[in-house]
């Protein structure tokens, strides 16, 4: 089954500054068409688009397959061979299961290059402490099984293609951290809808140490936009202003 990514020329709003993907960020997480991770979380909507672009998806893809688990971003398994299917360099896959062993393998190889293999066992499984662990390690262990070889697999030989992305299968079992920043389904977190603008005596006394670093490349000018962005809702002017700062050629 071809899994690839479907790409369009349809309805596929692209954001072309940072303004307007927070503006998008905002509309969206307040949608219900979002996964639960995303309602009401405009940064982390904003972090996913992001990152979804970086991988060459469109906002909605993005959000719809990449997931925060444990504060790590990740993707699920169907969307992370998808990627790799969509990378010029991709050569084949062939996933196997071995019922005897109870051994997911994957092969994949890039074009010109050799065969590589990854197993994942059921003995694996228990060592790690997984093998029967309630949720989808009891209801579909073949299928985790599957995933883990499979995601051992591509990153192994498409790293270039998934920018140290794992699968959201993996992240879930992965230790909690000391901050998780995936909200818990049981839990109502109250976060304001708008953000306030930016009070521009407070912007006038900040502008100095960005217009700083963007000079000495130690920040761009997007990447200062997207960092007040999560607290701010910056005027055009005030855009306008950061965006005008351009990096000092070395003398």
């Amino acid at each position: 089954m071809n899994t690839q990514l479907a790409k369009t020329n349809g309805f596929a709003l692209k954001p072309t500054n940072m303004q307007e993907a927070m503006q998008m960020a905002e509309m969206l997480a307040q949608s219900n068409m979002v996964p639960k991770s995303y309602k009401n979380q405009p940064g982390d909507t904003l972090v996913a688009m992001m990152m979804g672009s970086e991988l060459g998806l469109n906002p909605i893809q993005a959000l719809q397959n990449l997931a925060v688990i444990n504060g790590k971003p990740s993707i699920y398994g169907d969307a992370l061979l998808a990627l790799v299917q969509n990378h010029p360099s991709f050569g084949g896959i062939e996933e196997t299961f071995d019922d005897a062993t109870k051994t997911a393998i994957c092969t994949v190889w890039r074009k010109g290059a050799t065969k590589h293999s990854q197993k994942f066992s059921q003995q694996d499984a228990q060592a790690a402490g997984l093998w029967g662990k309630t949720g989808p390690w009891t209801q579909y262990p073949k299928r985790m099984l599957a995933m883990r070889a499979r995601g051992f697999a591509l990153r192994n030989q498409f790293a270039d293609a998934l920018l140290g992305l794992i699968t959201a299968e993996e992240a879930q079992d992965l230790p909690l951290e000391e901050k998780d920043i995936t909200p818990a389904a049981s839990v109502e977190r109250v976060v304001p809808q708008t953000l306030g603008e930016y009070p521009q005596d407070q912007f006038d006394s900040n502008f100095v140490a960005w217009e700083k670093l963007i000079q000495t490349g130690r920040k761009t000018s997007d990447e200062i936009i997207a960092t007040v962005s999560t607290k701010y809702q910056l005027t055009d002017d005030q855009t306008d202003k950061i965006q005008s700062v351009s990096e000092q050629e070395p003398a």
